[in-house]
C-alpha cells in the first residue's frame, strides 16, 4: 500500500547535499536545469519551454509535499520524488508501506556521484523515519546512468515493464526494489 508521505518539514544533510523542500525562490535554479535538452527525457518530460510552465510545477512540488529540492553549494540542482506506486502493476505489495521514488538531475552535475547520495539519504529516511517496507525505482533501459544508481544503492531487478511519457512516446522501464530487511543486511 502506498504509505502517507510530507516533507513539507523535512531537511536531510549529507556530505555534500541538502536534501529540503522546494521553496518559490527555487524558481531560477530549477528553472536552469529543467529547460537543458537531455536532462528531462531522462525521466520522461519535455525540457521545461518557459519560466511559466516551471513555475506551474514548482507550485505542484510544493503543494503536493512530495518532492525534495536537492542542493549543493547553495543552489538547487535535481530533485528527487517519493510518488505512489502502481498497486494495479504490483498488487502483491498491498501488505507492505511502499512507495516508489524518481530523481533528475542538473547535467551540469552528472557523474559526480551526488545522485547516489541523495538516493541513499532518502533511503535512510524512509526506513527509518516513515517506516517503509518496501522503496521501488524505476529508469528506462536506455537511461544507464539511472540503472546504475539504482545499482549502487542496493536495488534489485523486479520488473520489466513499460512507460507512457508526458511527450507519449512509450518506454521499455525497469523497475527495481528495496526491502528494509535487504536495506539492512546491507549494513547501510
Amino acid at each position: 500500500m502506498n504509505a502517507d508521505i510530507d516533507i513539507s518539514r523535512v531537511v536531510l544533510r549529507t556530505g555534500r547535499l541538502i536534501l529540503r523542500p522546494w521553496r518559490q525562490a527555487d524558481l531560477e535554479d530549477f528553472y536552469a536545469y529543467a529547460s537543458v535538452d537531455g536532462v528531462g527525457q531522462m525521466a520522461g518530460w519535455k525540457p521545461h519551454a518557459s519560466r511559466e510552465e516551471t513555475q506551474a510545477i514548482l507550485d505542484r512540488f510544493i503543494e503536493n509535499r512530495k518532492t525534495f529540492a536537492l542542493e549543493y553549494c547553495g543552489r538547487v540542482i535535481g530533485s528527487l520524488g517519493i510518488e505512489k506506486y502502481s498497486e494495479e502493476k504490483f498488487p502483491e505489495l498491498k501488505d507492505k508501506r511502499c512507495r516508489e521514488i524518481g530523481y533528475v538531475l542538473a547535467k551540469a552535475y552528472w557523474g559526480r556521484g551526488l545522485m547516489p547520495e541523495a538516493v541513499n539519504a532518502a533511503i535512510r529516511y524512509l526506513f527509518e523515519e516513515v517506516g517503509l517496507d518496501v522503496i521501488l525505482c524505476a529508469h528506462f533501459l536506455s537511461n544507464t546512468q539511472s540503472a546504475r544508481v539504482q545499482e549502487k544503492c542496493g536495488f534489485r531487478h523486479y520488473a520489466y515493464g513499460t512507460f507512457e511519457t508526458r511527450f507519449h512516446t512509450v518506454e521499455q522501464d525497469e523497475t527495481n526494489i528495496l526491502t528494509r530487511e535487504e536495506w539492512l543486511r546491507s549494513g547501510a
